[in-house]
């Protein structure tokens, strides 16, 4: 019996949706991650591009555990001298969710020009609406996997407290 070799021709691609209101980052990442590289297919070739398309929605909806909400830093460089940028994650989260979830996918793919083109393939919108209805894509429901284990250390955006505005419990009322 010889060993199956999968060619390019043979590659089919389906669409998948995430719905990530409620999930974990790092969790919804990988499991993204896994669909664009296809290693959920029997037909998975590390040198090949055999994933699918898959879109997220809700981004702005996703949780960070711990204090990675405060604490954790987005970085970018302009490529000039002292054009380092970094933003925490509370205002990345704020403004612009898509971007935290693009990057978190980003750093679970391959760093080479497999890797780009895997992650073209993700579509990630803040809301619930999105453009690929006519793709009719199937849902993937991660919310088992990917919910957080503890859902006191779970922080959304609307969530993390607000410098200057005290708690209800600390002014009881």
């Amino acid at each position: 019996m010889k060993t199956h070799v999968t060619k390019p021709n043979e590659i089919t691609r389906e669409w998948w949706l995430v719905d990530a209101d409620g999930v974990v980052l790092g969790r919804l990442a990988s499991e993204v991650a896994k669909r664009l590289r296809g290693k959920h297919k029997p037909s998975y070739s590390p040198h090949l591009d055999t994933g699918d398309h898959v879109v997220v929605v809700n981004a702005s909806k996703v949780v960070l555990t711990g204090s990675k909400l405060t604490d954790k830093q987005h970085h970018r460089h302009s490529g000039y001298p002292g054009g380092l940028t970094s933003v925490p994650y509370s205002k990345l989260m704020a403004e612009r969710p898509d971007i935290a979830v693009e990057k978190a996918v980003k750093g679970m793919l391959p760093s080479n020009r497999l890797g780009r083109a895997m992650l073209k393939k993700l579509k990630v919108y803040t809301g619930a609406e999105h453009p690929h209805s006519a793709q009719s894509p199937k849902t993937l429901d991660i919310k088992d996997v990917a919910a957080p284990q503890d859902p006191e250390q779970a922080h959304t955006i609307d969530e993390r407290p607000r410098p200057g505005v005290r708690s209800k419990e600390v002014t009881g009322g």
